[in-house]
């Protein structure tokens, strides 16, 4: 009898453990903190650090673009890596290009060293990347130079192939100085009737893929001695580029009153057209990033301030520029 009570209460032990064990192993309801899991998702978002990038749209134009990287802002050769390999097709990063853009460095293009030192990027790429069209050739350098050179730490380029520099294209026979910058320009507009007083100015406009909107620069040389400025707001507000596939939000009667560069801060004096709500004074998001960008690409400025009389309506900075 002793035993089989002693027997029972270890059955009665075991089933107890049994029970606890299940219980612990079946999953509880969980109640979530709705603003916590927000929190949570925002700062997973934001520690995504994307780059601006340069990559053809389906008009063939260079477009700026962004995409993420994986290298931090310190690490300026790995980064120029990174932003290369999206560039060539078929990379191992092609599929992690936005919608409506494509890579343009032929197929099986190598990227045999990179170095960076005091401001210059130095890019050693194999053969392969002249194996490219006539008309396609000046292109690739144009969004090679405008990629590297969107990182802030980077101001000149210099291209080699297999070891050597590069100072001439041998398809369309252009000569290319041995340091390259944004001096290049990209997707050239020509509208000149003579060789003389030539205006190089690089003006950006607005096109759209799937309701979403990108800026495209064109470089233009015109035979017009007028300052930058005002040929980047008569461009933009008469929209008068050759390419019918690019816009300009701003104003057909928006005129530029006065203008004043000082140091790093350029200061645009408009008309009451800039204004898309004249209420509220406000300016077109758009409107502000064609011409603050117009302004980066051909003037030394760090901030420009948007006034309409002598009040200031917004500042850009141009590093803060998406």
């Amino acid at each position: 009898m002793l035993k089989k009570m002693t027997i029972k209460r270890i059955l009665v032990t075991i089933s107890g453990i049994m029970a606890l064990l299940l219980v612990s192993i079946i999953p509880k309801e969980t109640t979530y903190d709705l603003k916590d899991l927000k929190q949570k998702l925002e700062y997973v978002n934001n520690s995504i650090e994307t780059s601006e990038i340069y990559l053809l749209n389906k008009n063939n134009l260079l477009a700026k673009s962004k995409v993420s990287v994986n290298s931090n802002e310190e690490d300026i050769e790995k980064k120029s890596y990174e932003l290369l390999e999206y560039l060539i097709i078929e990379s191992k990063l092609s599929s992690k290009i936005p919608s409506g853009f494509k890579a343009y460095l032929p197929e099986g293009t190598e990227i045999k060293s990179l170095k960076w030192e005091n401001k210059v990027l130095k890019v050693d790429f194999s053969e392969k990347i002249l194996d490219v069209t006539k008309i396609m050739e000046e292109k690739i350098i144009e969004g090679i130079i405008y990629t590297l050179t969107s990182i802030k730490e980077v101001e000149n380029i210099i291209i080699y192939v297999e070891g050597s520099i590069l100072t001439k294209l041998p398809k369309s026979g252009i000569i290319l100085p041995s340091t390259l910058n944004r001096t290049i320009g990209i997707n050239k507009e020509y509208k000149m009737s003579s060789y003389k007083n030539i205006n190089k100015v690089t003006v950006y406009y607005l096109d759209t893929f799937n309701d979403e909107t990108y800026y495209i620069p064109v470089t233009k040389y015109l035979n017009d001695e007028r300052e930058k400025i005002d040929i980047i707001i008569e461009e933009l507000s008469g929209n008068t580029s050759y390419n019918t596939n690019l816009m300009s939000y701003l104003n057909s009667n928006t005129k530029l009153m006065s203008y004043n560069k000082q140091d790093d801060k350029m200061d645009l004096v408009f008309n009451q057209y800039i204004l898309d709500d004249m209420d509220e004074k406000k300016i077109l998001e758009e409107v502000v990033y064609t011409i603050a960008l117009s302004v980066r690409d051909n003037y030394n400025v760090k901030e420009v301030s948007f006034k309409v009389d002598k009040e200031e309506i917004v500042k850009s900075v141009i590093k803060n520029i998406e």
